[in-house]
C-alpha cells in the first residue's frame, strides 16, 4: 500500500516551465525536478544554469529559448518539447514582466508588452498544451502564476494588475471546461518575493518597510517558498483541487 508521500512524486513526468532562467521560475523548475520530473526550461534569457542544476538532480532537461510575447513562437515550442520528451504532463506558466507608471501617463507600449507576456502567452500556451493532452487522451496539470494583484488593485502597475486578475479568471475558466477531461488548472499567487520584479520596491526604504510591516511572516518571500505549492499542484496529491488560486504570501492577504 502506497503512502500519501508517494502521491507527491513526479517520477516519469515532464514539466514545461516558462520564465525558468531565474527567480521564481527557476525555483519551481528545480522543485519539480527534486520531486522526479524532467524539465523543459523556457525563457527568452539564457537558462543553461537551470538545465545544469536540473541535471545535477539526476533529471533530464532541455532549454528552449522563446519570446513568449510573440504568440507565433508557441507551436514551435510545443513541437520542440515533444521531440525531446514522449509526454508533456505539466505546464507552469511563470514568465511575466512588469512596468510601472502613473495610470494617467501609462504608455500604450507598456500595456501591450505586459499583457502579451502575462496573459496572452498564458492563454495560447495553455491552449496548445491542452490540445496536445487531448490528442493523446492523457491527463495534464496546468499551474498559472497569479499575484497579490489578482486580489488587489495596487498602484502604478495597471497592466500588471489587469493581467494578473485575468490569469485568475482564466484559471477558473480552464478548470471549468477541462476538469471533466482530466486536465486540472490551478494558480499560485506569490506574495512579495525577493525577485527582480520587486527590486525597485526593496530599494525604496519607506516602501519596503511598509510592505514588511503588513506581512505577518515579517520577511520577503523567496523562490524556495513556492516549492511545496508547485509540487502539490503538479502531483496526484491535488487531483481534486481545480480552479483554485493558492496564496503563498506569508499572510499578506490575511491582514
Amino acid at each position: 500500500m502506497s503512502s500519501i508521500l508517494d502521491r507527491f512524486k513526479l517520477d516519469g513526468k515532464t514539466a514545461i516551465v516558462t520564465g525558468a532562467a531565474r527567480g521564481l521560475g527557476q525555483g519551481m523548475a528545480l522543485a519539480l525536478a527534486e520531486a522526479g520530473a524532467d524539465i523543459v526550461a523556457v525563457d527568452i534569457l539564457p537558462a543553461e544554469d537551470t538545465r545544469r542544476q536540473v541535471e545535477a538532480l539526476g533529471r533530464k532537461s532541455v532549454v528552449i529559448t522563446a519570446n513568449l510575447g510573440d504568440r507565433t513562437s508557441i507551436p514551435a515550442l510545443i513541437a520542440t518539447a515533444k521531440k525531446s520528451f514522449e509526454s508533456l504532463d505539466i505546464l507552469v506558466n511563470c514568465a511575466g514582466i512588469i512596468r510601472r507608471a502613473e495610470f494617467e501617463n501609462f504608455p500604450e507600449k507598456d500595456w501591450d508588452d505586459v499583457m502579451g507576456i502575462n496573459i496572452d502567452a498564458v492563454f495560447f500556451l495553455s491552449q496548445a498544451f491542452v490540445r496536445e493532452r487531448l490528442a493523446r487522451h492523457a491527463p495534464g496539470k496546468i499551474i498559472n502564476i497569479a499575484s497579490m494583484l489578482s486580489f488587489q488593485g495596487g498602484i502604478r502597475v495597471p497592466s500588471y494588475t489587469a493581467s494578473k486578475s485575468a490569469v485568475q479568471g482564466l484559471t477558473r475558466l480552464i478548470a471549468s471546461e477541462m476538469g471533466g477531461k482530466g486536465i486540472s488548472c490551478n494558480a499560485i499567487a506569490p506574495g512579495y518575493m525577493a525577485t527582480d520584479n520587486t527590486a525597485p520596491l526593496r530599494a525604496d526604504p519607506d516602501r519596503s518597510a511598509s510592505i514588511l510591516a503588513r506581512i505577518p511572516a515579517g520577511r520577503w518571500g523567496t523562490p524556495d517558498d513556492l516549492k511545496g505549492a508547485v509540487v502539490f499542484l503538479a502531483s496526484s496529491a491535488s487531483d481534486y483541487v481545480n480552479g483554485y488560486t493558492v496564496a503563498v504570501d506569508g499572510g499578506w492577504l490575511a491582514r
